[in-house]
């Protein structure tokens, strides 16, 4: 997302909707600082975990936290890049795995199983 007045709280605001809208109004989302090329600041972001919600289990390494997205501020250097002014932008950008977004949707507790090719589990689905 790229706008005028685009803040790091916006970006919070629009990963926390989606996350809720996904996995429900009871999930927490927690962002934690990490390096990502093209944005800065960059963070790690999680949910709380389906399977124990929150407690701490063995899926979620008894933290409570499943890792599901990394997201930051676009840099500045990346709008320039763009022919964008970052004097007048800002903007944030983020990514979901895929196969982490479905064991959260689906109650799958081992990802490995997604890429088994076994067709009992997958015609689960």
């Amino acid at each position: 997302m790229i706008d005028t007045n685009i803040s790091f709280n916006d970006m919070c605001g629009v990963l926390e909707t989606m996350v809720q809208k996904l996995y429900g109004e009871d999930t927490k989302i927690r962002l934690r600082p990490k390096y990502f090329h093209f944005v800065e600041p960059g963070v790690n972001g999680e949910v709380t975990c389906f399977l124990c919600h929150g407690q701490g289990c063995k899926l979620c390494k008894q933290t409570g936290w499943l890792e599901i997205f990394g997201a930051g501020m676009v840099h500045p250097n990346v709008l320039k890049a763009g022919k964008v002014d970052p004097n007048k932008y800002q903007g944030f950008a983020f990514g979901f795995g895929l196969t982490r977004l479905v064991m959260l949707k689906y109650n799958i507790d081992d990802v490995r199983l997604l890429q088994s090719g076994d067709l009992r589990f997958l015609n689960q689905f």
